[in-house]
């Protein structure tokens, strides 16, 4: 008991023993102290904790609402787009085969102009062909028809005396007197 009663009067003769304070050296304190300041720390400051937990809770789900909205908004634009796409690629496939047979549909309206067009050159080379020789021919008998016109010519004037010349214009004058007279 004597170190118990030593233990009193020893509190007596601290230096600090008659002023109030923290020791701020965790080392130094007594568990009592500590205790005490945790259990006021979590007395009140279990309040503001909750607080402070429950409003980072409600950001918290605050948050993973509007990313499932966002998520929401996205898969449907993402799903207008692909519907979008292949209305697109249906047109482009439309416009594509129709261009196809566009081309080809010119292509065979070229080609059958061009083999008109072919055959009327070609109508038209026979005709000309055609024109040339006839004109050449012409042109032949009008030289054959000269020389013997001239020819003859020639020849009557060579061989015709003027008794052989009026016997001649005589019976050509009565030629033409019978047909009169067969045409009245």
């Amino acid at each position: 008991m004597k170190n118990g009663t030593d233990s009193f009067v020893s509190l007596g003769h601290w230096p600090s023993a008659g002023s109030f304070g923290f020791n701020t050296d965790i080392l130094a304190t007594n568990p009592i102290n500590l205790s005490v300041v945790i259990g006021v720390l979590i007395f009140f400051g279990k309040g503001v904790l909750s607080d402070l937990l429950d409003n980072r809770k409600q950001r918290i789900l605050n948050t993973i609402r509007n990313s499932e909205e966002l998520r929401g908004g996205a898969i449907e634009q993402l799903e207008k787009a692909r519907v979008r796409l292949r209305k697109v690629e249906m047109e482009a496939d439309q416009y594509r085969v129709n261009g196809y047979f566009e081309i080809e549909r010119k292509k065979w309206n070229l080609i059958n102009s061009t083999y008109k067009t072919l055959e009327q050159l070609e109508n038209y080379k026979n005709e000309t062909i055609q024109f040339e020789q006839q004109r050449a021919i012409n042109q032949v008998r009008q030289r054959v028809f000269q020389q013997a016109l001239q020819g003859a010519l020639g020849t009557l004037n060579s061989c015709l005396n003027n008794e052989l010349h009026l016997r001649t214009i005589s019976a050509n004058i009565g030629m033409l007197g019978a047909m009169k007279e067969i045409t009245d």
